[in-house]
């Protein structure tokens, strides 16, 4: 599959349902979408598609946390990142691990550190953070302070 037939298979399947489309350059693709249509993106871009999942990454911003997956297409050189915004308010998103296995542990990550509820993810124990960690404090979102009692690393 070359560039050309991957840019066309994604903007056809899903004509209406991208926000935007960010042809960044020959090797790199942004897609914004609504959280709604994670799944059926995924599937076509990992499993119809055959890409490599690459990983997923997260940043914080005021009202919602931005969540990027990035698929490579190997071949040919192509990363594609499909792009989703959770309202912190309702920081939740449909996990990606019944489409694929690799996406497990990237989610309890970011469940950890961003306070992103993974819906229908089977293990979201913690990953990274101490057993003792206080509920609903996320060290990577802008709003989490140190206490007085913690030392910076």
């Amino acid at each position: 599959m070359d560039r050309t037939k991957v840019v066309t298979t994604i903007k056809d399947r899903f004509d209406g349902r991208i926000k935007r489309f960010y042809d960044k350059s020959a090797g790199r693709i942004y897609i914004d979408i609504d959280k709604k249509d994670l799944v059926d993106f995924a599937r076509l871009i990992f499993k119809d598609m055959g890409a490599r999942f690459n990983i997923a990454t997260a940043a914080d911003h005021p009202e919602e946390v931005e969540i990027m997956y990035h698929f490579n297409f190997d071949g040919i050189g192509l990363i594609v990142t499909v792009r989703i915004y959770a309202p912190k308010k309702k920081c939740k998103v449909e996990s990606l691990l019944p489409v694929m296995k690799g996406a497990e542990w990237i989610e309890r990550e970011i469940h950890e550190l961003f306070g992103v509820e993974f819906k229908n993810h089977p293990d979201m124990k913690p990953l990274l953070l101490p057993d003792d960690w206080p509920k609903n404090k996320y060290p990577l979102r802008k709003d989490y302070k140190l206490s007085s009692k913690q030392e910076p690393c």
